[in-house]
């Protein structure tokens, strides 16, 4: 398989046999149907869970016939730890095409974000603990819940104060064993190079997506992730892509510009946490409150919570 595509980005077009797809990711790959007419096997099988769940495609050629004749591919590793290694290296084996994915209207290859000055680190660690006897997850002691207002309805309308607290969410986790159950929302600066760090602290794979945003995934290592690490990251041709995967007791790093206005969500993929609290909302607002940053309510917008019966916000111009 040739890899062309991940996530809406041209990567460099290496070939593989396996490949592993995490929860919420996408990819393209080319396959040449370069082998005698005959029928083969294509294998779909699940990783890192307990139970391994294995589905099987046949590839027919015009004029194949009778069964596949190609024995089943060669599975990843399956100790698990020899299984994560394989599944980090090939994590680090994907490249971004320089030559067909550079930001536009700048020369192809010239954008380098390895050279931006980070403005904010904020570290992440999901979690998990019992509130009022019920199971929850969170962010750095945090655990969303909807509020009856929408949330950038509620900003938008100037009344966020009686909605939610910005920042409960903080940049360095403190006490993530015990959650507080709120609406959160942390207030982000327009146009600052962030970096955000993943880490997972549990013996399950996390997968990371971030609306509004791409984001260049920089490295994924074992352990505890410490500001020493920056030395390994890949600050020349990462990926830019839109979900991040978190091996058990490793990290994450990616790094984005701010400069999409509005506010957005970072979640867990998993759809059992995020509906349980493993999300958050990231508040970027232009301080030239101009359309060139960001569009009007639309004027058929539905209203409702608390700024129900409010006057319409005056306009951006």
């Amino acid at each position: 398989m040739k890899l062309v595509e991940l996530e809406g980005s041209h990567t460099v077009q290496n070939v593989y046999d396996s490949l592993d797809l995490h929860v919420g990711q996408c990819l393209s790959v080319l396959v040449t149907a370069d082998q005698k007419p005959s029928n083969y096997y294509f294998v779909v099988s699940s990783r890192f869970s307990k139970q391994v769940f294995t589905t099987l495609a046949v590839l027919s050629y015009k004029d194949g016939f009778g069964h596949a004749e190609s024995t089943l591919p060669s599975p990843p590793p399956e100790n698990e730890q020899k299984s994560i290694a394989w599944s980090m290296n090939q994590f680090r084996s994907f490249r971004w095409n320089l030559t067909a994915s550079a930001a536009r209207p700048n020369p192809q290859g010239s954008y380098h974000y390895g050279k931006i000055n980070i403005t904010r680190t904020i570290r992440v660690v999901n979690s998990r603990a019992q509130v009022n006897g019920k199971l929850r997850f969170g962010i750095n002691g945090v655990s969303h819940v909807d509020s009856e207002t929408p949330l950038k309805l509620a900003e938008y309308y100037g009344v966020s104060n009686k909605v939610f607290t910005y920042d409960l969410v903080k940049d360095e986790p403190a006490n993530v064993d015990k959650l507080v159950v709120a609406p959160s929302v942390i207030n982000a600066t327009f146009r600052n190079f962030v970096e955000i760090i993943f880490e997972n602290r549990e013996k399950t794979i996390q997968t990371w997506h971030l609306d509004g945003y791409s984001f260049f995934a920089v490295a994924i290592e074992p352990g505890r992730w410490t500001p020493e690490k920056r030395k390994n990251y890949n600050l020349l041709d990462a990926v830019s892509r839109h979900t991040i995967q978190v091996y058990p007791n490793s990290w994450a790093a990616v790094m984005t510009t701010l400069d999409n206005a509005g506010m957005w969500n970072l979640r867990s993929d998993m759809l059992e946490r995020s509906y349980l609290g493993q999300q958050m909302y990231v508040s970027v607002l232009s301080p030239e409150l101009s359309l060139r940053d960001e569009y009007n309510m639309p004027p058929t917008q539905q209203i409702c919570g608390i700024v129900q019966n409010l006057p319409m916000p005056a306009p951006y111009s």
